[in-house]
């Protein structure tokens, strides 16, 4: 089904990153790039449905070659810190067939992005599949008039009282404020984009008869008592399916089932809620008629129907009892308080999901990292004429192992060790507190059965003595 998944990054070359490398990389093709003479090859890797570039009007024309347009990026940004390029990553409904996929990408590039002023990259992986997704790289750059880079900033100079430069002795150069020559890093640009994308999905969808929708807002935001399911990853998504059952498919299969309780339950809390305060105070029954008729309705034929009934109305009693329950106008107060409970429940465990989805994600990195070190050791004894058949042989664990390493690196933040003890003790505690909070969650659902069932015996009352009530009034007016 289609599913909302924008996520937007930045290829710097303080970090190490390479816009070189990662077009290569997304387009399946082989690239040198001039800065630092490394070629990057990547022409056996499947998975690239669609590549093309689109440039704004004022972009030079031989930029529609992909090695020419992120080696002239590469060439123009000559700090040793600069930002490279603009990354969105984009899901494609799977309801759509490749070639409106494509258009889709397409049209919202092009309005988003090129008519601003930026050169996008489009690659679109995996068409046909389960999970076909998008790459679009953006140059951060404008272009001026005459085809040429632009600045991305200007300087403002700071004057003094006689209108003069000041100048900064310890920085050596004139104090300055510096202006954003375009808005493409403003932070309303990013929930202007997400939005935009969504439009476009609709539309299609729409267009395409398909009458699924899908919102860039949060759940939250959406006002939804529900949690997310957490991403698969790559691995997690193909054993499952192959039918092999997976840890972190077994979480979103809990999270999914807790989803639809928390649902009904609160749905059914509500219904029961509004129907007891809907009910007319002044002829409502006590709590004690109401229990007995609870009772006595049952047509009760066998002996276990008899003890069933019993046991209910034990129960019901000690439901009213212990609450404190004698009119109808305390049980509207109860399945109020009850509503309320389920509510803060649903946030405790969503909290609580979030976390352990964090905590096992950080794991299972740190269990891929376990899984791999053989191989990694021995790739890194090899010498290196055997490298490139070792690592041909091994790509898939050796690129597992650096994508886990490159996590792991960046959660931690340049701390060391990394915390496992920690994350496991934390894991077992709140899966602990989970549980406890799942045991309160079904006695909600057992209480909102007692609380249906007196709603619905003193409604039958209160039916029963109105029509007597009409009867009486009747006979009154008969010659």
């Amino acid at each position: 089904m289609a599913i909302y998944h924008l996520s937007i990054k930045i290829f710097s070359r303080g970090k190490g990153r390479s816009a070189v490398s990662a077009a290569a990389y997304r387009a399946g093709e082989c690239i040198t790039n001039n800065y630092d003479g490394k070629t990057h090859d990547y022409t056996r890797r499947g998975g690239v449905a669609h590549a093309e570039i689109m440039l704004p009007e004022n972009a030079p024309g031989e930029f529609a070659n992909r090695a020419v347009l992120w080696n002239a990026v590469e060439k123009v940004e000559k700090a040793r810190n600069s930002q490279l390029a603009r990354e969105i990553e984009i899901a494609l409904p799977v309801e759509l067939t490749k070639e409106q996929n494509i258009a889709l990408v397409r049209d919202y590039v092009k309005k988003n992005f090129v008519d601003s002023g930026m050169c996008a990259d489009i690659c679109i992986h995996d068409i046909g599949k389960a999970n076909p997704h998008a790459h679009v790289m953006l140059t951060m750059r404008p272009f001026n008039d005459d085809k040429t880079w632009g600045d991305k900033q200007n300087k403002i100079y700071i004057l003094d009282e006689n209108g003069d430069k000041i100048y900064d002795p310890i920085k050596r150069q004139y104090k300055c404020n510096k202006m954003q020559t375009t808005d493409w890093n403003e932070q309303t640009k990013a929930e202007e984009w997400r939005k935009a994308w969504a439009d476009s999905v609709n539309a299609a969808l729409e267009k395409a008869d398909i009458s699924k929708k899908i919102d860039h807002r949060s759940y939250i935001r959406q006002g939804k008592k529900i949690k997310p399911s957490i991403k698969m990853g790559t691995s997690a998504t193909q054993m499952e399916r192959r039918g092999i059952r997976t840890e972190r498919g077994d979480i979103n299969r809990e999270i999914e089932v807790t989803n639809k309780q928390i649902r009904q339950l609160t749905a059914r809390i509500r219904k029961a809620k509004d129907g007891l305060y809907a009910l007319p105070l002044e002829d409502a029954p006590s709590m004690i008629d109401v229990a007995k008729n609870a009772s006595a309705w049952r047509n009760l034929n066998t002996r276990w129907q008899r003890l069933q009934n019993l046991q209910s109305f034990i129960y019901t009693h000690e439901f009213l009892h212990y609450n404190g329950i004698r009119n109808v106008g305390e049980l509207a107060t109860k399945a109020e308080s009850m509503y309320e409970e389920s509510r803060n429940l649903s946030e405790k465990v969503k909290k609580i999901d979030r976390r352990l989805s964090t905590l096992d994600l950080h794991l299972q990195h740190v269990e891929t990292r376990k899984k791999h070190k053989t191989i990694i050791q021995k790739y890194n004894k090899l010498d290196s004429k055997y490298r490139a058949e070792f690592h041909a042989k091994y790509k898939s664990e050796i690129d597992e192992f650096k994508a886990s390493g490159d996590y792991l690196l960046k959660i931690m933040n340049g701390k060391t060790p990394i915390p496992i003890k920690k994350w496991e003790a934390e894991k077992k505690s709140l899966t602990s507190d989970r549980w406890k909070l799942c045991d309160r969650y079904y006695d909600l659902k057992d209480e909102i059965k007692i609380v249906e069932s007196l709603r619905r015996n003193a409604e039958s009352i209160m039916k029963e003595t109105l029509h007597e009530k009409r009867q009486h009034r009747s006979m009154d007016f008969e010659p």
